[in-house]
Formats: structure tokens, C-alpha cells, sequence
């Protein structure tokens, strides 16, 4: 299970978080109904929230390429099962800065409080838009884009896998189209990252994680208390 309060995994039994010392009590049961409900109206806003991951990447374009170098090699040495709670930690990272709090390399294996809501959901994830690409490649589109939001509600609503999954859709069914063209123009940034020697993946790569988060911040907009203990 999971500090309800810093997120972080503690074993069974546990009454108080070895990390922030809050209480590991069970939280009183919410009314029924959807984790998270998304606002109407909501559109995407490709070319300014691309603009404003640069911005923020070029302020410190050393640390985020190391980032993304070291998410790439732990992520090729052990495939599949490291990648969520490295994506996370990159968001975390990501946040951070967005928020102007003291952003550290380190913060990148502060995914790993969030081993196994990361985890499934990197392979849930996988596993729908690999399916969803052998449909004609659009349903494979749609469904990344879908869940592109999922490591984000996660991290800042403490959600579990599958409902981060599905506040992630509730943002992006407001404008199916509009997210699609995001996805695809991040995936496009990044081929023009790999086409420069592959050396470029080190910028577009961060530029495409601090895009969504700068999306997800002016959307759904940051917990109180997650932004309190970063």
C-alpha cells in the first residue's frame, strides 16, 4: 500500500509512514462515483504547451538530457519492468521545476515510491495501443493519447493504475482529436530528435515530458498537498 500522504510504499501492518510519519489509517470511504471528473471545454493547446516544455528544458538543458539518458539505459537493461516508475520520476522532476521548487537529478528514482500503480499501468498501457495500432494505427493513436496523463494522476492523486487510466481518458475525451494531433506532433518532434545523430532525443525527449506536464498543470492543475511535499 501507499502513505496517503507522500506516496511512499510501505509494507503491510504499517500504522505510520516511515518516511513523513503520517498515519497509515484508512482513509473514510468517499461517496461513489468517478475518481476524477474532468471539466468540460476542455481543448488542446498543441504549439503553446510544446513552447512552454522548451522554455522550461533549456533553462537547465544539462540535467534534463542526463534524465532522459539514464531513463533510456536503466530502461533498455531491464525492459518493461522499470519504465513506469522511471516515467514517473521524470514527471516528478518535471513538476518540480514547473512549480519552482528545487529540482534534483535524484527525483527521477522518487518514481519508484510508485513501483506498482507505474508499473501495471506501463504495461496496461503497452498492451492496449499494441493492440489498438493493429486496428489501421489511428486506435493506437487514440488510446496513447488517451492515457498520456495516467503517470501525472498517479504521482498528484495518488490514484492507483486504473483509475489514473481513466482520469487520464476523462481529460482527453473532451477533445479526442485535438490530444491525437499533440501525441503525434511530440512523436514527430522526437523523430526529428533521432534523425540528429539520436544526440537530439536528449532534448525532445524532456521538451515532450515537461509538455504534458505543463498541460496536465493548466487542465487538472497540481494537489495542495503533493505540492506541499515536493
Amino acid at each position: 500500500m501507499f502513505c496517503h500522504s507522500c506516496g511512499t510504499q510501505v509494507g503491510p501492518g504499517v500504522s505510520f509512514c516511515p518516511q513523513c510519519g503520517a498515519s497509515l489509517a484508512a482513509p473514510a470511504p468517499s461517496p461513489a462515483g468517478p475518481a476524477w471528473a474532468s471539466r468540460p471545454g476542455i481543448n488542446a493547446q498543441t504549439g503553446r504547451w510544446i513552447g512552454a516544455g522548451w522554455s522550461l528544458v533549456k533553462e537547465d538543458i544539462p540535467i534534463y538530457a542526463a534524465l532522459a539518458l539514464v531513463t533510456f539505459l536503466l530502461g533498455s537493461m531491464v525492459p518493461f519492468i522499470i519504465q513506469g516508475p522511471l516515467t514517473a520520476g521524470f514527471f516528478i522532476y518535471c513538476m518540480k521545476h514547473t512549480l519552482r521548487r528545487r529540482a534534483e537529478f535524484a527525483d527521477l528514482f522518487t518514481g519508484f515510491n510508485f513501483f506498482v500503480p507505474a508499473l501495471v499501468a506501463s504495461l496496461v498501457i503497452t498492451l492496449f495501443v499494441s493492440i489498438g495500432t493493429l486496428f489501421c494505427i489511428i486506435p493506437g493513436i487514440v488510446l496513447a493519447a488517451s492515457y498520456k496523463f495516467t503517470y501525472l494522476f498517479i504521482v498528484d492523486k495518488r490514484m492507483d493504475f486504473w483509475d489514473a487510466m481513466e482520469a487520464s481518458r476523462a481529460v482527453v475525451r473532451n477533445d479526442y482529436f485535438g490530444f491525437s494531433m499533440f501525441l503525434v506532433a511530440l512523436f514527430f518532434l522526437n523523430v526529428l530528435g533521432a534523425i540528429c545523430c539520436l544526440v537530439g532525443l536528449l532534448v525532445t525527449i524532456p521538451i515532450s515530458v515537461a509538455a504534458v506536464t505543463v498541460a496536465y498543470q493548466e487542465i487538472v492543475g497540481f494537489e495542495q498537498r503533493t505540492v506541499e511535499t515536493l
